[in-house]
């Protein structure tokens, strides 16, 4: 059964995931993961790594696994960009938490997201930022319990109003 105790973030490189996460986490007393990292571990690679080494197909796979047998309750989940074409994976967060989608425009990922070698953005040959946002967007959509528009402001006002979405979706009635 899903609970509000947890929160799944999914979204574009360099939406925020992260670093909403873990402001997120600290405000709401939950634990934070970040899956990237956890997929970091397993391998023993960074991302970068990963992707050079399994290709864009064996990273997929490798992160998918990872989704998909990941247990956690009472946490912020921040996933890598590419979560959200797994079915497994996806299924199994849907089911432990709230989905929440950081939707950000794509000139603002454009303007953060400098160097999408770096960051282990899985790209097919040929693919570029704005038709992967392109591809991605609808996907997001599917899978978000939660959408929350996200633009140039700062990270305390991001958090604020997820935080806000959050208790009015569930009904909570706002500290006073």
């Amino acid at each position: 059964m899903k609970t509000l105790a947890s929160l799944v973030l999914i979204g574009m490189p360099a939406s925020g995931k992260s670093t909403v996460g873990v402001l997120a986490a600290k405000a709401l007393g939950l634990h934070f993961l970040d899956t990237d990292l956890l997929l970091q571990k397993k391998m023993g690679l960074r991302l970068p790594e990963i992707l050079l080494r399994e290709g864009a197909s064996g990273f997929l796979t490798a992160e998918n696994h990872l989704l998909a047998e990941l247990a956690f309750e009472d946490a912020v989940v921040s996933t890598g960009g590419s979560a959200i074409y797994h079915l497994q994976g996806m299924e199994n967060l849907q089911r432990r938490g709230t989905v929440v989608w950081l939707d950000v425009p794509f000139a603002e990922i454009e303007r953060r997201l400098s160097d999408v070698t770096t960051r282990g953005v899985v790209l097919a040959p040929g693919q570029s930022l704005r038709d992967l946002y392109q591809e991605r967007q609808p996907l997001y959509e599917k899978w978000a319990d939660l959408t929350l528009g996200v633009e140039r402001e700062d990270l305390e006002t991001t958090v604020s109003r997820l935080l806000s979405s959050l208790r009015t979706r569930s009904g909570l009635e706002s500290p006073s």
